[in-house]
């Protein structure tokens, strides 16, 4: 993604040259002894990696969040959520409810539904997540709410990035795509609810209607991205993907509809640690214990391979 194009209301950081591996990690080595890094669940190469702490880690740069994005990419175009379901609903809610800033800011996101992000830890204190597949949208609207725009910012991770594929399942609502796209729904129609959007029997049809029409637009889009790149394209996937995240929207309305407040989000850790003081303590000392068996087992490797 090799443009220097600035995405919406958010910071967009890309990839404009070859990435000075050593020189970012130099400077990381010096910038944690004052902002300690900690990983969790850490997949990513090295450079990627660095490139996503840096911007939140670097006290010259200094944002509360950073949100990586990539290209999803083999013979054919992945990332079926992002493409059909969640940029065409979010452009869909604002044709239907016109300017509102927290649309923008998820617009402003090359890739909504990437994973892999940092964040200061004050921000991580505060923030309350979905305990769902709407997760992502979740911590960009708990983003929103909690730090300044100018705080907030994305950054090219890596030119192609794959990782698991989630089946559709478009005749089982429980499983694959289907699940998520209705968790991922509810996310972000109760987000808006909590920002005094009024999801009535009348507007949910119009939005229902609306997004099947953005989103055959936004396939056609993609079919001939894919034609001028040489890359494969079923366009009937393509369209059962859109007609089952059509039944993924009428779901998650219905579920508004019924109950705006839903499943209460995860409590953010100001929360827990004022409840159990001690909790990440104790956190701490789960994870060394856990640990010990792997440093035997790998101080044996050592031992027997001297």
């Amino acid at each position: 993604m090799s443009d220097f194009y600035q995405t919406g209301v958010v910071a967009t950081f890309h990839r404009l040259g070859r990435t000075e591996l050593k020189k970012i990690e130099a400077e990381l080595s010096w910038y944690v002894q004052e902002r300690p890094i900690a990983l969790v669940l850490p997949s990513l190469s090295r450079e990627m990696l660095a490139r996503l702490c840096y911007p939140v880690t670097s006290p010259n740069l200094d944002y509360d969040f950073c949100k990586g994005f990539y290209g999803r990419v083999t013979d054919r175009l992945h990332g079926r959520a992002t493409r059909l379901l969640v940029v065409p609903l979010i452009r869909t809610l604002q044709k239907v409810l016109g300017y509102h800033p927290l649309l923008v800011f998820f617009d402003s996101f090359r890739y909504p539904l990437a994973g892999e992000f940092s964040m200061d830890i004050d921000l991580a204190k505060v923030n309350r997540i979905p305990g769902d597949w709407g997760l992502e949208v979740g911590v960009l609207a708990e983003v929103y709410r909690n730090t300044a725009l100018r705080r907030v910012c994305q950054v090219d991770i890596s030119e192609n990035y794959e990782h698991k594929h989630q089946p559709l399942s478009p005749d089982d609502i429980t499983q694959g795509l289907h699940k998520m796209g209705v968790d991922i729904c509810k996310s972000l129609l109760r987000t808006l609810a909590s920002e005094g959007v009024i999801f009535s029997e009348g507007f949910c049809k119009t939005l229902v209607a609306t997004y099947v029409r953005t989103a055959q637009d936004m396939l056609k889009r993609y079919e001939d991205d894919a034609a001028i790149n040489g890359l494969f394209f079923d366009r009937h996937e393509e369209s059962l993907a859109v007609e089952t995240f059509t039944h993924c929207l009428r779901k998650a309305s219905g579920i508004i509809n019924e109950d705006p407040l839903g499943v209460p989000l995860i409590s953010g850790w100001d929360r827990v640690t004022s409840a159990i003081p001690d909790i990440l303590t104790r956190i701490r000392d789960a994870g060394e214990e856990d640990n010990k068996p792997i440093r035997r087992n790998f101080s044996g490797v050592i031992g027997h391979n001297a």
